[in-house]
């Protein structure tokens, strides 16, 4: 990321262009509510326009929250990207933990992490492995399972780095919940801590420093975050992004790191300037103190990162983000992976909005209305499965059976929407490529969510449900190739798209009208088409040299 800065007239400039383009956000959003109620046509064909609008409304929503955050980023920083951050380094130097939970991952992925845990330059660390996996499972092979062990503990014993085991319940928050309760003097059965070093820690922390099993974090890692904790005593956590590294020849990796890149830009940034960042589970240090107010991690969901900072911030606790790239990781290589990644992701979010929305009810004024709303456009993201459906469905179903048979008089409907889709296509490119991103780049990190509607429909429909699933890391260490079948409703909703779309040029040749609505249909449904068919180009995602 290029470290630029933007003179004050052009600061001005983007901060009045946000300005509009929220205007327009609202403008089309007032204009396609009022054109639903007025128009007269039948009640099944109100219930087709119903349902467009539902997912129009959706996507107005969750567009002006983004273009808010930026607002708010250019407003507060009075510029559109980083500048090179101050050398920070706290007045003291409290103990931290550097703990890692693991769950069977690749020898050399482990290797690689805990050897940048070595070489962290902060002088009161301390190392911690946990060893999550589990040795006592059926039909796998002992020796095996007998050699891996063995492994981990001399890639611990060589790297003096303490290695915590315990009787397996739960998964990743689990694990954390029982050292925070071993290094507090609350061990129980099954507990075991071996301490490869010559100095063992005291288990009196001041902060705990949380990474992912494949995240390598640059030396300087600790410094700065400790001393922004050190300078405010009520700041729960600080959040840093994630980056990829096994980008270069994995297209799925590629795709994933840069919609990775669109949340931790401006999105994190405008929910850390209204306090309600939420932890993404890895590069994050927390406060002790804090997570023993809160009991811990939240072990009753998927995300228990998303549920803990819930209950951090009804506590009145704080949080912060810092955008500096602090540590890398693996993305996932493969559909298969990056589809469990968003199961999961989904179906802890949304079954946490359900909680959110109870909690709004009882006590409205328990957060701040910023907070909320935060929240609120959070808990409700992986419902963008279904209104990519119901978007897609839409056109197919206008070209091939007429309904909904009403259609705004073009001229009107343009006034309205082409404003928002330029303006709102214009902001968010031009902010992105301010941070160094190119369109291409861009573009090929949006496509992943589309193509992933299925699992979001399947994942929230669950959380609904009041589903809670299973915690699952993310492959790691090579990728395959899914079955044709298994995208089914990806390539199944692509040959509709295609039938409409020659049915559509039918009826412009041989019915010469409505010419405009057909026009406009037709070229959602090939786009549409595009999108889909993309799955398989994302399917065989190793590149050759």
């Amino acid at each position: 990321m290029k470290n630029l800065r933007v003179s004050i007239p052009k600061v001005v400039l983007l901060g009045g262009l946000a300005i509009l383009t929220m205007t327009s956000v609202s403008v089309y959003l007032t204009a396609r509510f009022v054109f639903f109620l007025l128009s007269d046509y039948p009640w099944y064909e109100q219930c087709v326009a119903f349902l467009l609008l539902a997912a129009e409304i959706f996507i107005l929503v969750h567009s002006f929250g983004y273009f808010l955050n930026i607002f708010r980023v250019i407003a507060r920083n009075r510029e559109i990207v980083s500048g090179p951050l101050p050398s920070e380094l706290p007045d003291t130097y409290p103990p931290v933990a550097i703990i890692v939970s693991s769950f069977k991952e690749p020898l050399d992925v482990l290797d690689d992490t805990l050897t940048c845990f070595y070489n962290l330059t902060y002088p009161n660390k301390h190392l911690y492995f946990l060893d999550d996996t589990r040795y006592d499972l059926p039909n796998q092979d002992a020796q095996e399972m007998a050699l891996y062990r063995e492994s981990i503990d001399d890639l611990c014993r060589g790297l003096g780095i303490s290695l915590f085991r315990r009787s397996w319940h739960g998964a990743k928050a689990g694990m954390i919940n029982d050292f925070l309760d071993y290094v507090a003097g609350r061990a129980r059965e099954g507990f075991v801590m071996q301490h490869f070093t010559d100095h063992p820690p005291t288990g009196q922390e001041k902060y705990i420093i949380v990474f992912d099993a494949d995240m390598n974090p640059f030396p300087d890692f600790v410094e700065p975050l400790v001393a922004r904790m050190e300078h405010d005593q009520r700041l729960a956590f600080i959040q840093t992004p994630q980056y990829y590294t096994n980008f270069e020849k994995n297209r799925v990796a590629r795709a994933s790191g840069l919609q990775q890149a669109i949340f931790y830009e401006y999105i994190c940034e405008g929910k850390s300037l209204q306090d309600a960042m939420f932890c993404c589970g890895t590069n994050v240090i927390f406060r002790r103190e804090a997570l023993e107010d809160v009991g811990g991690f939240d072990d009753t969901s998927v995300t228990e990162d998303f549920a803990t900072s819930l209950k951090f911030h009804m506590r009145g606790w704080h949080s912060a983000y810092l955008n500096k790239v602090c540590a890398f990781g693996m993305g996932p290589e493969d559909l298969l992976g990056f589809f469990k990644q968003q199961f999961r992701w989904a179906l802890g979010t949304v079954g946490l909005f359900r909680i959110i929305l109870i909690e709004f009810m009882k006590n409205p004024r328990r957060l701040p209305l910023g907070k909320w709303w935060e929240y609120f456009l959070s808990g409700t993201h992986y419902f963008v499965g279904w209104v990519f459906l119901i978007l897609v469905l839409c056109p197919v179903l206008y070209l091939v059976t007429g309904l909904p048979s009403y259609f705004i008089k073009p001229e009107l409907y343009f006034i309205f929407f082409t404003p928002y889709i330029a303006l709102s296509i214009s902001m968010f490119l031009w902010t992105l490529s301010r941070r160094s991103y190119h369109i291409k780049e861009i573009f090929t990190g949006l496509v992943l969510t589309p193509i992933t509607f299925p699992v979001y429909m399947k994942a929230s429909f669950l959380a609904v449900l009041g589903v809670r699933g299973t915690f699952g890391i993310t492959p790691k260490g090579g990728s395959t190739s899914l079955p044709l079948t298994a995208l089914w409703p990806q390539l199944l909703l692509a040959f509709f798209c295609s039938f409409a779309f020659v049915w559509g040029l039918m009826r412009l040749y041989y019915e010469h009208g409505p010419v405009s609505a057909l026009l406009v249909n037709s070229f959602w449904c090939l786009y549409h088409f595009l999108i889909l068919t993309s799955v398989l180009y994302f399917n065989f995602s190793e590149e050759k040299v």
